[in-house]
């Protein structure tokens, strides 16, 4: 082959020069750091929320969606509307809301004793107080039930000789007040009657019909309501030193003792 026939290079035009392999490798990164990147916005889940991937077992869904936790759905939704009518109580809560009274009554006095107290006491909201009883003169009407009837104790009074009338009262009275039960609910009634009206008022009344009538009628005399009042002030009195202020040596005093000193002086004031 002669040098003339041999291949000639293409001419290039020195205008563009031909690009090398580095130089296009940096020109298409230079056009990728230039081109605008797509907006993305990160959105965190709101509290309670949880977000679960693609598929996964949790709280999100399928698509990867933050569903509410249990815990948040329960704090969002709104309570249950509690069902009219008062609060039931238990089987005994009646009586524990009375032993409580009874309690305050002849701890505190009926001023000093309130309804939310008895409730505390008893582990009872106040509510239920009101449930069982209309007012305070009303669960103390009842908790401080006498430990014996009123009407048998005329009864019992009036059924014997006439010269023992005084020693049958004193004997009776000095029972009801040595017994633990009945001591406490007479100290509650002592103590309210002195400290409110509407108590003194109550006591007034039941027993001037329930016991000083009748023992009044049985002694058929002119004065009777006068000679039942000074047996009635020589009851209170001893109530009230032996039981409350504790004077000694009355407080100390067997029973027996006092019934043979007391005895005279009642059928003195009844008989005399």
């Amino acid at each position: 082959m002669s040098p003339q026939n041999a291949a000639r290079p293409e001419p290039v035009d020195p205008g563009t020069p031909k690009p090398s392999a580095s130089g296009a490798a940096a020109a298409r990164g230079t056009a990728r750091a230039r081109a605008p990147k797509p907006a993305t916005r990160t959105v965190k889940p709101a509290a309670g929320m949880v977000k679960s991937a693609p598929g996964a077992v949790g709280t999100g869904d399928a698509a990867g969606r933050a569903r509410p936790t249990k815990a948040a759905a329960g704090k969002r939704r709104a309570p249950s509307p509690r069902a009219p009518g008062r609060r039931p109580g238990g089987p005994d809560t009646r009586g524990e809301i009375l032993r409580a009274a009874r309690e305050s009554f002849a701890g505190k006095g009926f001023t000093s004793t309130s309804l939310r107290a008895v409730a505390r006491e008893a582990g009872v909201d106040a509510a239920l107080v009101h449930h069982y009883f209309d007012s305070k003169d009303a669960l103390f009407v009842e908790s401080m039930a006498l430990p014996i009837d009123p009407r048998q104790v005329a009864a019992h009074v009036l059924d014997g000789p006439r010269e023992e009338l005084g020693r049958r009262i004193i004997t009776v009275f000095l029972g009801v007040w040595e017994s633990a039960e009945g001591q406490q609910r007479m100290k509650a009634v002592l103590r309210s009657v002195v400290s409110s009206d509407d108590v003194a008022r109550m006591m007034r009344e039941g027993v001037t019909e329930l016991i000083m009538q009748p023992v009044g009628q049985a002694l058929g005399v002119p004065d009777a309501p006068l000679r039942v009042s000074l047996v009635a002030t020589q009851l209170i009195g001893l109530a009230l030193t032996r039981y409350l202020i504790g004077l000694e040596p009355l407080a100390s005093t067997e029973m027996p003792e006092l019934i043979d000193r007391m005895a005279p002086v009642l059928q003195h004031y009844l008989t005399a």
